[in-house]
């Protein structure tokens, strides 16, 4: 397919219809390099990208969209808008049927419903729980990724709902395999907790009693990006295959060749 120039701009844009968007390049890598600016995208759905969105997101250049929404996710906020010359890739990370009634809940539950469940820390448990098993159980699908974006799939936008979570992680992952210094990695994370890239809360009950103090405090640790949550996912890679590098090579099957190619597709040449 035919892809143009990415234009990347010198300051980040605030896209109306689209929510969490962010270039990672500049991030440093751990042999004293950085990514490439232009290369790798990251944002919450484009289901509701404005003709301005996605103007902008056509002078990306993009070769591939990634997205992590399942079935469920998809019919709740629609689907992506269409760009020119894209090829839109989906690769659920989670399972349409695994938290259908938890995630009804929180849309559509009353005060004693959220404080049952997600009370006393519940919540927090929960976020903790899915990040390590999406690390665990999605090898084969984090393994696609990265061969795709190794073989043919640069300039990439991932994105699931938010752009927090299953992007967020997909990201990591990505990040991991080219030397990018974690530290560097829990920042970029970090930044889906700013205002303007938030995920808002969607409640049935839009009242003043439907987001009420206590039920945005017992809802804020699903929303949130939570540094514990980033490293309950690093710990899992430790605890399940030893060390980041035999996560990458027996996990992911990732070869050096192909961990080579990534880093001559997503990092700057060294000085």
């Amino acid at each position: 397919m035919t892809q143009q120039t990415p234009q990347v701009p010198s300051t980040e844009p605030e896209l109306s219809g689209v929510r969490n968007f962010r270039d990672v390049g500049g991030l440093p890598t751990v042999d004293g390099r950085r990514l490439r600016h232009g290369r790798l995208f990251r944002s919450g759905h484009l289901a509701h990208a404005t003709e301005q969105d996605a103007a902008f997101l056509t002078t990306l250049g993009l070769h591939t969209i990634f997205d992590f929404r399942n079935a469920a996710d998809q019919r709740l906020e629609g689907p992506d808008v269409d760009l020119p010359g894209v090829r839109n890739v989906n690769i659920p990370l989670t399972d349409p049927a695994d938290g259908a009634e938890f995630w009804k809940m929180v849309r559509d539950g009353d005060i004693n419903q959220l404080r049952s469940v997600l009370s006393e820390g519940r919540g927090a448990d929960r976020m903790a729980r899915s990040y390590r098993t999406i690390i665990r159980e999605r090898t084969a699908e984090h393994s696609r990724v990265l061969h795709a974006l190794a073989e043919d799939s640069v300039p990439a936008l991932m994105h699931c709902a938010a752009g927090k979570d299953r992007a967020g992680l997909s990201i990591a992952v990505s990040l991991l395999a080219v030397g990018v210094e974690r530290e560097a990695i829990e920042a970029d994370y970090l930044k889906s907790n700013d205002p303007h890239r938030r995920y808002k809360m969607h409640r049935s009950d839009t009242s003043p009693a439907g987001l009420s103090p206590e039920i945005v405090e017992l809802l804020n640790p699903l929303f949130d990006a939570r540094a514990t949550y980033l490293h309950a996912a690093f710990d899992t890679i430790e605890e399940t295959w030893g060390s980041t590098d035999r996560y990458l090579t027996e996990g992911l099957g990732l070869t050096e060749e192909t961990r080579e190619r990534l880093r001559d597709r997503l990092v700057e040449d060294a000085a």
